[in-house]
């Protein structure tokens, strides 16, 4: 009977186990699903941060995006941006020996100055100079961006941006590429030994007609094997005045310029002045410049000083600057623009490069005009003048000097010769007496054509000539410092003993 009663109990109590397992099965199942969800949580995280951040978006504020994108681009050190330090203010501030307006009298009176420190010797020990302040060697060859601040304090303002003497490699320039647009006040950019590469002189051409109120460009020092400098003033380029001394430019790199300068379909109509001074240009690479002055009417101050230039160079240079023949190609484009300029149906051909220099020269005049118009503190009558005169500019500077008066010589069609550009600099070539020779012919020329009252210039107004293969007493150059002399806008004629100007 008691293993017939203790049966059912047996029983029971096993199918009470099974249900307990169940049950904690089912925790056991609840436990893994919640350390299953952190897991996951995690998961999603690493793949968030694997995720490429969404690009920067500029917002004109130099000093955060520059450093926003450094940091977005990884890199390593991001160089610090700071403004240009200036010279110290003079003591006194210019103010000595005028009382204050109010309550002079009440001015406290001026505390003595210390005594002097005295050293071990019992000299007195003389205090750091004012006039410059020290850094720490390792921070003061350190990368870093130095800008000029239209506003103090207001970065938002910046107008002007050097770099001295650091590598602006593919990734840099990527970011100036994407910040220097956004800046609306600059208007000059300084990179001096910076290590440019044809890659990156590339790209800074590509994105600098984006930055609207840009007009100078330095590059000193810089050495680009590929010579690609012709980039930088292309159709599209806004450069007013572009430096590129000690870049060691050969005559490939010159040869590239001037035909960018101007050619018989084309010119360059924004370079003001152009600095190649201390390369390595020789005559193959000034006839190249020479050729380009023949059709450009913008460029007013050219510096070629310190240059491999002999007689041959300075001879196309006099002859672009006084009267040439022309060419083949420029009799056939003279021809062609006669015949548009005759014609009812007027052919508006982008190649034309009358309406070239027209749209072209509008645009300066209408850049001249806003500069002009923007001083503050000035009548409304002078900002009305300015726009007039900007008006009248563009009206006269709009004719192409293929459609000059031609004189017919020797079966061949002379023009009048390039009267825009009024400073030369040839100091520090290889020129003898020969090239001073057509030089003298080409100011002689000039003087000519002014005195008949011909419109397309002045003509050179300095000319430098200094420390080439001839003596300073030549007598040729005695002839052209003379000559030179009165035209140079800064000449003040001797006063004669009445004191009146001779």
């Amino acid at each position: 009977m008691d293993t017939k009663h203790g049966a059912p109990s047996h029983a029971s109590s096993h199918l009470h186990g099974v249900a307990q397992k169940v049950r904690m099965g089912k925790k056991v199942e609840k436990a893994l699903t919640k350390d299953k969800n952190p897991s996951s949580a995690t998961h999603l995280e690493d793949d968030n941060a694997n995720k490429t951040p969404e690009p920067y978006k500029c917002i004109g504020n130099f000093l955060t995006d520059f450093t926003e994108l450094c940091k977005q681009n990884q890199m390593a050190f991001v160089p610090n941006v700071q403004t240009r330090p200036k010279l110290p203010a003079p003591s006194g501030g210019g103010n000595e020996g005028k009382p204050d307006k109010k309550g002079d009298k009440k001015q406290a009176q001026p505390e003595p100055e210390p005594e002097p420190e005295l050293n071990q010797d019992g000299e007195p020990i003389e205090p750091p100079p004012k006039t410059y302040t020290t850094k720490d060697k390792y921070d003061y060859f350190k990368p870093s961006v130095q800008v000029e601040l239209d506003n103090n304090d207001k970065w938002d303002t910046v107008a002007e941006i050097y770099i001295r003497g650091w590598k602006i490699d593919d990734p840099m320039m990527e970011i100036f590429h994407q910040c220097l647009p956004t800046l609306d006040k600059l208007h000059t950019i300084n990179f001096w030994n910076a290590g440019l590469t044809a890659t990156t002189l590339r790209l800074l051409a590509s994105f600098l007609p984006q930055c609207a109120n840009l007009k100078n460009v330095i590059l000193d020092g810089n050495t680009v094997k590929e010579e690609n400098w012709y980039e930088l003033i292309g159709e599209e380029s806004l450069i007013q005045s572009l430096s590129l001394r000690y870049c060691q430019i050969t005559d490939k790199g010159a040869t590239s310029i001037g035909h960018c300068l101007g050619s018989a379909k084309k010119a360059n109509t924004k370079l003001v002045t152009l600095n190649l001074g201390g390369n390595s240009i020789g005559d193959p690479g000034v006839e190249a410049l020479a050729g380009g002055l023949r059709m450009n009417r913008t460029l007013m101050a050219l510096t070629l000083a310190n240059n491999q230039i002999g007689d041959k160079g300075v001879a196309k240079l006099s002859e672009a600057l006084s009267r040439f023949p022309l060419s083949h190609e420029e009799v056939v484009e003279r021809r062609r623009l006669i015949s548009d300029r005759g014609s009812p149906d007027r052919n508006k051909s982008e190649y034309s490069m009358e309406s070239e220099y027209g749209s072209r020269k509008a645009s300066v005049a209408a850049d001249a005009a806003k500069t002009l118009g923007k001083t503050k503190d000035k009548k409304k009558d002078k900002g009305k003048a300015s726009a007039q005169e900007a008006e009248n500019m563009d009206g006269h500077d709009q004719i192409n000097p293929l459609l000059e008066v031609a004189d017919y010589m020797d079966g061949q069609s002379w023009i009048a010769g390039n009267r825009t550009l009024i400073m030369l600099n040839l100091s520090r070539n290889l020129i003898s007496e020969t090239g001073l020779s057509s030089l003298l012919k080409a100011i002689q020329y000039q003087t000519t054509l002014t005195l008949d009252n011909r419109s397309g210039g002045t003509g050179l107004m300095k000319l430098t000539v200094d420390k080439n293969k001839m003596s300073g007493d030549n007598e040729i150059l005695a002839k052209l410092n003379e000559k030179m002399l009165t035209k140079d806008p800064f000449y003040k004629p001797p006063l004669t003993p009445e004191g009146e100007a001779a």
